[in-house]
């Protein structure tokens, strides 16, 4: 039975690419790091040894701590981080738990960018997203950087943006995240950062089918079509198209892991004919 303050695998995976999600705050010792540098999605790596430096930031906010098997270090972190007012939980068993766990993902870290000196990694695309555009900062923002920064640009000018401002460049030809072959580029990140999930997956197929003009792959693939066009057309500023779609991408991925069982009918059983 966990104490109250720490949580086991099954809860926190539960938890994964919800809004709601708290911080998960990797302080394994860079030894530890270093034998397995997989990280758990939406992670950030910090310094234990200098927590009461950074242990401000959580402040009012909820976080997960993670070191190699849920003992003095996670502990040590989270004390520090509730007595500057966050709210902070141990990762029972730590990172072992979790590794050795069935259906979790791990992020690798082969292809994750740098981040900037505000610690985010920063992305640039064209303008005005419909699909792809869309769908991959969503996934992005919930299971590899929360605080992801994208920047929308001319299509003609995306790479010499990348190359000035150390963005990395997705959904353009010639470059690593981009379309390979019948996927897209959201597919191709869910294989590339080793998120491979029963959810995902449905929803990737989804998104492929809108994207691609496939629209047999999956019956919601139309809905997402239309759903993205429509907000094309509601926003003229693609960031606050951004932040609006956020929400309808939660709903595709609650529907994909929670309820493609669940069908709805009218009239409601059991009613008067």
């Amino acid at each position: 039975m966990p104490s109250p303050d720490t949580i086991t695998v099954p809860q926190l995976a539960r938890l994964m690419g919800l809004p709601e999600a708290p911080t998960i705050i990797d302080v394994r010792t860079d030894e530890d790091f270093a034998r397995d540098p997989r990280l758990l999605p939406a992670s950030l790596r910090r310094d234990y040894r200098n927590v009461t430096t950074w242990a401000d930031a959580f402040t009012g906010r909820s976080s997960v701590i993670v070191c190699q098997r849920g003992m003095k270090l996670s502990q040590g972190v989270a004390a520090w981080i509730r007595l500057k007012g966050g709210r902070a939980e141990v990762l029972e068993g730590g990172f072992e738990a979790w590794s050795g766990a069935a259906e979790v993902p791990l992020i690798r870290p082969d292809h994750l960018p740098p981040r900037d000196a505000e610690g985010r990694t920063v992305w640039v695309t064209r303008a005005r997203p419909k699909i792809d555009r869309i769908a991959c900062p969503w996934l992005i923002r919930r299971f590899i950087d929360p605080g992801a920064a994208f920047l929308f640009v001319a299509p003609s000018d995306v790479p010499a943006v990348a190359e000035r401002f150390g963005a990395t460049p997705f959904d353009i030809e010639g470059v690593f995240w981009s379309h390979r072959g019948p996927l897209c580029t959201f597919d191709v990140m869910i294989e590339e950062f080793g998120l491979r999930s029963e959810a995902l997956a449905r929803l990737a197929l989804i998104v492929r089918g809108a994207d691609t003009a496939a629209l047999d792959l999956a019956p919601e693939a139309a809905g997402l079509l239309a759903a993205s066009l429509g907000l094309s057309r509601m926003f003229r500023d693609d960031l606050a198209q951004l932040d609006a779609a956020m929400p309808l991408y939660d709903a595709f991925f609650r529907w994909a892991r929670d309820a493609t069982a669940e069908t709805h009918n009218w009239p409601t059983p059991g009613a008067r004919a």
